[in-house]
């Protein structure tokens, strides 16, 4: 992917059959599955692809066993077939993972085993693995970190893993390879409409300026997906001043530690925390993210922060289960993310609103999608698609992303080589490094991260700063905040020659990095 011939391609393009806004999950998918039916696909982002929320999650691909006790059958038996579609078609990203659920009487281990065993039997032929009831002893060898004291055994079950916006650039280049082109920092600023019978007003046309140049475009199409998230109620009003808003956010955090306060491989699962919410403790690129929080908020913002008392409460929680205690000293990084959860009349505690997904079509055509989880984003771009060809009256195409391949990957996948997350574009990074010896170099000692790959992000994927390689291309600013500005000279040294920018550029990247990662600090309480 070149941005360069992107905006070529905006020149180019008399009128695209269907216009994306917004790089997070649910764009991506609905670009990759518009254009994989044939659409003439145009995906415009005013950030970074996977800026907000969409790189944010808890790494999980999964079911809801959360939403299982509440009885919402129907998301759980939807969630666990996109599970199993998205382990199968993307398997270089994605992993089976295996969580305890720990259980502090016989009662729960009925409750929590029977349930559990349900999660697994709903999945059926996708299952990840077969649901099992521990002893207290096994509990404590899988889990050496675990609080004994009244343990009476455990449940093993068995979820996804993945690399959040690591699969949203796999997606991106799968959509770019189908024929759609993907824009990041390209911001929608308005509509074009045509005046309709029964005054009525048909989008037509996005108003969009490219935020590196500050070059605007009259983009002519005949359908407009607004899939934003969080600023879902901002786009719906620049349509029509009179809507209101749909979208309730509530703020997750997640701390990242390291491996010796949660020995090994297997995942945590708190069912209930004392605000209802699941608290995961789950090992990831050789550290451990634990969250998540359930808090609302009125301020939208596209670097949300962490609460005091959020972080608080995820110490509070892990210290109580775990008898390897963490204070806030050894948090190596925090990350929030905004949830776009759908406003239900008389809702007041954001954890008990819907986690699915709410597409509603304007009088304008425009298709706004919101709510829903990175698990089941397929089927969310599938139904995005579905009513935008319908309302525009586009030419009806078949679905085929649900065994389409994301990425480029052969089997079988070294998962042992770091490289492997890249499937066989590792070729090209290793051939990179084959070119240039110095960038077989790391980018930090502590970590694999080379200076080859940073080269192909920018070659490759769009990468425009240093904060879109240390926060997203790689993952080292939610990892370890420190490592990653450490590292933060090295990239804007290696950028500032590939993409001929002067000093003053690196300098002024350097500086914007460092202060956005302080954000990602927790400081001596």
């Amino acid at each position: 992917m070149n941005r360069n011939e992107m905006l070529q391609q905006l020149e180019s393009v008399p009128e695209w059959d269907i216009i994306i806004i917004g790089g997070g999950a649910t764009g991506l998918g609905s670009a990759l599955d518009a254009a994989s039916r044939g659409y003439k696909t145009l995906l415009l982002e005013q950030f970074d692809f996977t800026k907000g929320t969409s790189s944010r999650s808890t790494k999980l691909v999964h079911g809801g066993v959360r939403y299982l006790e509440q009885g919402n059958i129907k998301l759980v038996l939807e969630a666990l077939r996109e599970r199993g579609r998205l382990l199968k078609n993307a398997p270089h990203i994605t992993s089976a993972k295996a969580f305890i659920l720990p259980v502090y009487s016989y009662w729960q281990k009925i409750y929590y085993g029977i349930g559990l065993k349900l999660y697994d039997l709903l999945s059926g032929k996708l299952s990840l693995g077969k649901t099992k009831i521990l002893s207290k002893k096994k509990v404590i060898e899988s889990i050496p970190s675990i609080q004994s004291k009244n343990l009476r055994g455990g449940v093993l079950y068995f979820d996804g893993q993945f690399d959040d916006s690591r699969l949203a650039i796999n997606i991106a280049s799968t959509a770019f390879d189908k024929g759609a082109t993907v824009l990041n920092y390209c911001k929608v600023i308005g509509f074009n409409k045509k005046r309709l019978p029964k005054k009525q007003e048909k989008i037509i046309a996005v108003k969009a300026i490219d935020q590196l140049n500050n070059q605007e475009y009259i983009l002519k199409c005949k359908a407009v997906i607004n899939a934003t998230g969080v600023f879902t109620d901002a786009v719906m009003q620049m349509d029509d001043h009179e809507k209101h808003d749909i979208v309730s956010p509530s703020q997750g955090i997640h701390l990242v530690i390291d491996k010796k306060y949660f020995e090994g491989h297997n995942a945590l699962m708190i069912p209930k925390t004392s605000d209802g919410r699941v608290l995961f403790a789950v090992p990831w690129h050789d550290k451990v993210v634990v969250g998540t929080t359930d808090t609302p908020i009125k301020e939208i913002k596209s670097e949300p922060i962490a609460l005091e008392e959020e972080i608080n409460f995820i110490i509070t929680h892990f210290n109580r289960y775990c008898k390897t205690f963490i204070e806030q000293k050894d948090v190596k990084a925090v990350y929030a993310g905004l949830r776009p959860l759908v406003k239900i009349k008389g809702g007041g505690n954001t954890s008990l609103l819907s986690r699915d997904h709410t597409i509603i079509v304007s009088k304008s055509g425009l298709v706004n999608i919101t709510g829903g989880k990175w698990t089941t984003y397929r089927k969310m771009a599938q139904d995005a698609i579905n009513n935008a060809v319908f309302s525009s009256g586009l030419e009806k195409r078949n679905c085929i992303t649900q065994t389409l391949s994301i990425g480029k990957w052969d089997l079988p996948i070294d998962k042992n080589n770091h490289l492997h997350i890249y499937g066989t574009n590792a070729n090209d990074i290793n051939s990179l490094m084959n070119e240039n010896i110095l960038w077989q170099e790391k980018i930090h000692p502590d970590y694999d991260y080379t200076k080859a790959e940073v080269i192909w992000f920018v070659r490759k994927e769009m990468a425009i700063n240093v904060e879109d390689v240390l926060g997203r291309r790689t993952r080292l600013l939610f990892l370890d905040a420190n490592a990653a500005i450490e590292s933060a000279p090295f990239i804007a040294e290696l950028m500032m020659h590939e993409l001929k920018k002067d000093e003053n550029w690196k300098h002024q990247q350097i500086q914007l990095f460092k202060q956005l990662a302080k954000q990602y600090l927790l400081l001596n309480p």
